[in-house]
């Protein structure tokens, strides 16, 4: 089995939690632990760590098992020089259930880059999901192909971060400045403090930081044709339920799912991009409120 350890606890981090690390397919990931009930990873987004999720672990923690690591090339996490498609990060997820002793099947959660993980762990191995939730994401395969097109009106960043040594160039230096106006501008409540900032501005600090987080980004041409064939081949089984920010992705994705979920829910929160952060409460009960429907609903289904 792995080797797992338990680590020096950062200062954002929610009483009832520890830090543990895990060896697990090439990789060491750090990630918080905490709470009680079934287990739900919570997989952030870019450029965030596993502090995205600080505002809403507490009252999850109170019904859940909370996992929630910085995915790999982020934050107290390996930055390895590959590995960063989809479906292999699902393994370095799993292998790290495996190696801190937990048990699934699990309930993953995703928020950006992470939901995109999230997607491709139920779409792949849906025999491990009970239920994902998929928080304002186009999904590599299903509708991100389209909204990085900047010739028909798409966004403009997903084919900079994808390019080779430039962004880390470009970037290098002006970490702060730049995260800044992202966090800003596609906040609609402006929740992120100067702590806040400062703090992710250092986690991507220098070259080799930024290299693991656009790591994420150089890889979606590949994630997206391998969902494309397994979607290709039925409709997903998992129950998802997918949330849109209302100034960001609003009901797009959760569209573009339905051709191709069995069971799915849509959801536009009254937030921008950061929906866990510019609305805990509303993220906590939704979520909650679809967790137990959709449980209770796949509990009677396997009886």
């Amino acid at each position: 089995m792995p080797e797992s350890a338990t680590t020096p606890e950062p200062d954002w981090l929610p009483d009832g939690f520890e830090i543990r690390t895990a060896d697990t397919n090439g990789v060491r990931l750090s990630a918080a632990l905490g709470g009680r009930g079934p287990l739900v990873v919570l997989l952030h987004g870019w450029p965030q760590t596993g502090r995205a999720w600080a505002e809403v672990m507490p009252a999850l923690a109170e019904h859940y098992t909370l996992l929630v690591p910085d995915l790999r090339g982020t934050g107290a996490s390996d930055r390895p020089a590959d590995g960063y498609d989809k479906r292999n990060q699902v393994d370095d997820l799993r292998g790290t259930i495996d190696a801190l002793g937990l048990t699934g099947p699990v309930i993953v959660v995703g928020h950006d880059i992470g939901s995109m993980v999230a997607f491709a762990w139920a779409l792949h191995h849906p025999d491990d999901v009970t239920a994902a939730v998929l928080v304002d994401a186009f999904l590599p395969g299903v509708d991100l192909e389209e909204s990085m097109n900047v010739v028909t009106g798409g966004s403009w960043h997903f084919g900079f971060f994808m390019a080779p040594h430039f962004p880390e160039m470009l970037v290098d230096g002006h970490e702060l400045e730049f995260f800044t106006t992202t966090f800003r501008a596609l906040s609609a409540e402006q929740v992120f403090t100067d702590e806040h900032l400062a703090f992710y501005a250092k986690a991507y600090e220098g070259r080799d930081r930024l290299r693991g987080g656009f790591g994420h980004y150089r890889t979606l041409l590949e994630d997206g044709r391998e969902n494309r064939a397994a979607l290709a081949t039925g409709q997903m089984t998992v129950p998802v339920l997918s949330i849109g920010g209302r100034g960001s992705v609003g009901t797009r994705t959760t569209e573009a799912l339905e051709p191709h979920v069995e069971r799915l829910t849509g959801l536009v929160a009254p937030t921008g991009h950061f929906v866990a952060e510019e609305a805990p409460e509303w993220f906590v009960r939704n979520v909650r409120e679809f967790l137990a429907a959709t449980t209770d609903t796949v509990a009677a289904g396997r009886s």
